[in-house]
């Protein structure tokens, strides 16, 4: 089976080396004069990842999606849109699209499917792949769980009987708006968790999981989803790999800003944060963390100072 991987950062590059030990021909794409793409060029690899043989790299977009059967986006969640109305034109809405990222467009609180079918694509040809997960642990043999979800029960249970393997075990996902901002949304909690980390709060990050899993489930379900998502393997499952691991680039980046050092790698909650205060607004939910986040990131508050003054708002029942 041919599958086209679009993008060739550390994830589009991590699934090119798992799709291919699947044995799909894999081809990835990546943009022509991207810096990642030239990367895997000159060495084969990354460092993330050595790819095989059996993928082929490119910059002509539509000889990547031309013959495959499935496409895999890994790309920055704020580029999607532009990308999706390129794939229409040339054909990509009718085949699989599997989303493999994490975000919510900022300027409309859509999540990623929703840009897609907005973009032209049949919802039943959408899913989404996501959880738990750091790249350098799965290239040494540490296997984790992973969900798959979309509009199609179909498509999903055929896409994780298919991707599965000894290093990833999928689960069915049954509810794809929680899936998607579960998924997004644990970035935000990321970055406060790298805060309490360069604060010297690592003890906090116990009720950041708790507290941040309730303010994202209210959200959830205000979105009309289910609210138990947040508390499954797309949101408090994939916190371990985001609050307690070295290799988590939101919850490094948020104990860079701690300390006042630049990170230079993409921290997807960045943006989140601000796409999920629009949505809170929108739907009247309260997400006291998420705007403690948003007001270090956009308002210019002092990081650990934000999230501390938490501690001072009103005693209240914990799952009202």
């Amino acid at each position: 089976m041919k599958v086209a991987v679009l993008g060739c950062g550390r994830w589009g590059s991590f699934i090119s080396w798992y799709l291919s030990r699947q044995g799909f021909s894999v081809t990835e794409w990546g943009r022509k004069g991207s810096l990642s793409l030239e990367e895997l060029r000159k060495t084969g690899g990354n460092e993330y990842v050595r790819l095989g043989e059996n993928v082929e790299l490119t910059d002509d977009l539509d000889l990547a999606v031309g013959s495959a059967e499935i496409i895999v986006i890994s790309i920055k969640s704020q580029g999607l849109r532009e990308l999706a109305v390129k794939l229409k034109e040339m054909g990509g809405d009718r085949k699989t699209v599997v989303l493999c990222m994490k975000g919510i467009e900022i300027e409309t609180g859509k999540r990623l499917t929703e840009i897609m079918i907005e973009s032209g694509f049949e919802k039943q040809k959408l899913a989404v792949w996501v959880g738990p997960g750091h790249i350098q642990e799965f290239t040494a043999g540490k296997p984790n769980c992973m969900v798959i979800d979309g509009y199609d029960d179909a498509l999903v249970k055929r896409l994780c009987d298919r991707l599965k393997s000894d290093l990833i075990r999928f689960y069915y996902g049954n509810d794809i708006i929680g899936s998607e901002i579960g998924a997004a949304a644990k970035n935000v909690m990321g970055i406060a968790a790298g805060v309490l980390d360069g604060g010297g709060f690592s003890s906090l990050k116990g009720p950041l999981m708790a507290r941040g899993a309730r303010e994202v489930a209210r959200l959830i379900k205000a979105m009309g989803g289910n609210q138990l998502s947040a508390y499954g393997l797309c949101h408090l499952g994939d916190y371990e790999t985001t609050l307690f691991s070295e290799y988590s680039n939101n919850r490094r980046y948020g104990e860079a800003l701690f300390k006042g050092e630049r990170f230079s790698k993409l921290a997807e909650g960045v943006y989140t944060a601000k796409a999920m205060v629009f949505l809170g607004e929108k739907y009247s939910v309260d997400l006291p963390i998420t705007k403690a986040v948003y007001n270090i990131l956009y308002n210019d508050k002092k990081p650990l100072d934000e999230l501390l003054a938490l501690f001072s708002r009103s005693a209240k029942n914990e799952f009202i």
